[in-house]
């Protein structure tokens, strides 16, 4: 019986296997464009644009560098580079990815170790940067959620967390066209490498 074909040919010119994902592979302009046109909470938000997972990664390191400042630029990349995965297998909401089952986790663990190898980060990152990261990851989906995805407050802090930062207060949430985005995307990266 055929294998199924598990992989998929980018802009680049590169073939990328999602079963086995080498370093080598994967392109950061394909990442860029791959999540500038992956629209999070699956479309539903107001605007002219889809929010996108590249906007939402731009924002996700920009909360993580204002919680720790005194973080490596390393670490600032590892927050930019926190949903890069979902360029290939996109963005699912949560109540989807417990529908698909640890599958999804397995597909994107190996993904993101391929991700942080190529960008000269560890495969796997320290615990204590993955949970920073993820408060930051938590705080910009409060965020989202009450400005431009229809939550209020009360249901965004039960379902997110209540955020206990100030910037909730400061972060004003602007969509933009997928090649803005991508473009601010790709600059901060090359400016988060170039710092290490």
């Amino acid at each position: 019986m055929k294998q199924p074909r598990a992989w998929q040919r980018m802009l680049s010119g590169r073939r990328l296997d999602l079963l086995d994902p080498a370093p080598l592979d994967i392109e950061i302009e394909d990442i860029a464009r791959g999540l500038s046109f992956q629209a999070r909470w699956n479309g539903q938000t107001i605007g002219e644009f889809p929010y996108s997972v590249a906007e939402h990664s731009i924002l996700v390191e920009q909360i993580f560098a204002a919680l720790y400042p005194k973080s490596e630029p390393r670490w600032r990349l590892a927050a930019l580079l926190h949903d890069a995965p979902e360029f290939v297998i996109g963005d699912m909401i949560s109540p989807v990815k417990a529908a698909v089952g640890p599958g999804y986790k397995e597909l994107d663990d190996r993904l993101m170790a391929a991700v942080h190898l190529r960008f000269g980060l560890p495969a796997s990152l320290p615990a204590e940067i993955k949970k920073q990261i993820k408060r930051a990851d938590r705080i910009s989906a409060w965020l989202e959620a009450v400005q431009i995805a229809g939550f209020n407050r009360p249901e965004a802090d039960r379902l997110f967390g209540k955020p206990n930062s100030e910037l909730i207060e400061r972060v004003r949430i602007t969509l933009r066209p997928p090649s803005e985005t991508r473009e601010s995307f790709l600059a901060r990266h090359t400016e988060l490498l170039g710092g290490f």
